[in-house]
């Protein structure tokens, strides 16, 4: 019996560690500053001031496929639309940040 319960709690410890979440490239917390210098005119606690249906909420973001770090990085860089590109005005890495952070975001329900 001590065996199994051994065996039970290593195999829930191993699994929690490598069955979690995958992590992600940014840094949420220098994409929450940047996107509230940049984006938080249009999209403030994830809505959309522009186009009321497109979202930053996760089931928007699912919806129209933007779920993902690289959907959302292309997004910021290319704008499209209404949304200007972002490809100039801040780095690579400020983008993957903002990318970060609103993937966080989304998760937790903004």
């Amino acid at each position: 019996m001590k065996k199994l319960v051994t065996v039970l709690l290593l195999t829930i410890a191993i699994l929690t560690f490598t069955v979690s979440r995958p992590a992600l490239a940014g840094d949420a917390i220098t994409g929450a500053k940047i996107f509230s210098a940049n984006c938080s005119a249009c999209h403030l606690g994830g809505n959309n001031v522009i186009m009321a249906n497109k979202t930053l909420k996760k089931e928007a973001l699912e919806k129209y496929t933007m779920n993902s770090l690289e959907a959302i990085t292309n997004q910021v860089k290319k704008g499209k639309n209404a949304m200007p590109a972002f490809n100039g005005r801040l780095s690579d890495q400020q983008i993957e940040d903002v990318a970060t952070y609103v993937l966080e975001q989304a998760q937790k329900g903004w």
